[in-house]
């Protein structure tokens, strides 16, 4: 009975990991690995297609400044070429042995589109905690119906699930006001 208390608990600090990835893609005129690891690229004459954090480490050398080092020189140019086919507003620049990437500051109509995006991302980051603390509801009102809980354990086990619920929805709330400070500042 308890396990599926447990199980919703697993199943939403999954979704909450996904939302965490997800808003370290958005920008917010910082240098972050994140917002190019996951891009990918199609290397050594279009035969392997790689994500770039596969082909070169990663660093942040300034707070807006990206270098990437490929570990393969041969392929720098198509990682360069990679990044800007992503079109994700970045300008690689390469010295020949490292990219560098400048992240610009944003201006305050991005800033605000930027926070408009981070609320849908994390609206989408909700729906799915719903979805679910739905199935756990059904699973305990299903163990009811075929007599294996009692109503006072009904009753406990929708409490609990609803607690858990809250718990992630709070820690929601507050990625969004980091996110949000984060894009806001200067």
């Amino acid at each position: 009975m308890d396990n599926t208390v447990s199980e919703m608990r697993q199943k939403m600090a999954k979704v909450l990991e996904v939302i965490r990835g997800d808003l370290a893609t958005v920008r917010t005129g910082r240098a972050t690995p994140a917002l190019v690891e996951n891009i990918a690229v199609s290397v050594y004459g279009g035969a392997q297609r790689l994500r770039i954090m596969e082909l070169a480490t990663i660093g942040a050398s300034e707070s807006n400044v990206l270098t990437l080092t490929p570990f393969d020189n041969s392929i720098l140019d198509e990682i360069q070429k990679g990044i800007l086919a992503a079109n994700v507003g970045l300008t690689p620049s390469t010295d020949g042995h490292v990219i560098r990437i400048i992240i610009p500051s944003l201006s305050e109509e991005r800033r605000q589109e930027l926070t408009k995006l981070v609320g849908q991302k994390l609206e989408n980051g909700r729906i799915m905690l719903r979805q679910v603390r739905h199935e756990a509801m059904d699973s305990v009102k299903k163990q009811f119906s075929d007599k294996l809980v009692s109503k006072d354990e009904l009753m406990r086990l929708e409490k609990d699930i609803q607690k858990v619920t809250d718990d992630i929805m709070g820690q929601i709330e507050l990625l969004r006001e980091n996110k949000e400070a984060e894009l806001m500042q200067i």
